[in-house]
């Protein structure tokens, strides 16, 4: 992950929460993977949780399982993210009582249009906590619930 002091103009005012798709795309060659390394690149204000770090280590063993990543690959993903996480590329967010507490509002109170499960309510939540103003995802219910339920900005934009 590339990240630094460089300006990060036109990118929108962060804070910014990365959940596990968007996260997945960083180490993994994806869809939209260029768009997001244009997108993320120069920031220092990048947010994510353990929570997502275990839901791309498990994306990580299905494509295992599924032939698509050698296990030696999968090592050297899972390693990568950990260096990046362990070094302070990111700020690291804990998910603590007012975290569950938020999440489960958040579950409570969605609308009919835009129904949340209960990882995407706590990604959701992580990110309302501490601050963030933009949340990257690529899940479409996430997206949908981040505007209409948190009022966040939505990258890239539903």
């Amino acid at each position: 992950m590339k990240t630094g002091s460089s300006a990060s103009a036109g990118k929108g005012d962060g804070p910014v929460y990365l959940d596990a798709s968007a996260l997945a795309k960083v180490y993994l060659k994806e869809k939209d993977s260029d768009a997001l390394e244009s997108f993320l690149l120069g920031r220092v204000d990048l947010m994510v949780s353990d929570l997502g770090i275990t839901e791309v280590v498990s994306a990580i063993a299905r494509k295992t399982r599924e032939a698509c990543l050698t296990p030696a690959n999968a090592h050297k993903v899972y390693a990568a993210i950990r260096k990046d996480f362990d070094e302070g590329i990111y700020l690291r967010l804990d998910m603590g009582g007012a975290v569950h507490r938020r999440a489960e509002h958040l579950l409570m109170s969605a609308p009919d249009n835009a129904p949340l499960r209960a990882a995407d309510a706590l990604h959701l939540a992580l990110a309302l906590e501490a601050g963030a103003r933009i949340i990257v995802t690529y899940d479409g219910r996430l997206a949908t619930a981040a505007v209409n339920i948190a009022h966040l900005d939505v990258h890239p934009a539903p």
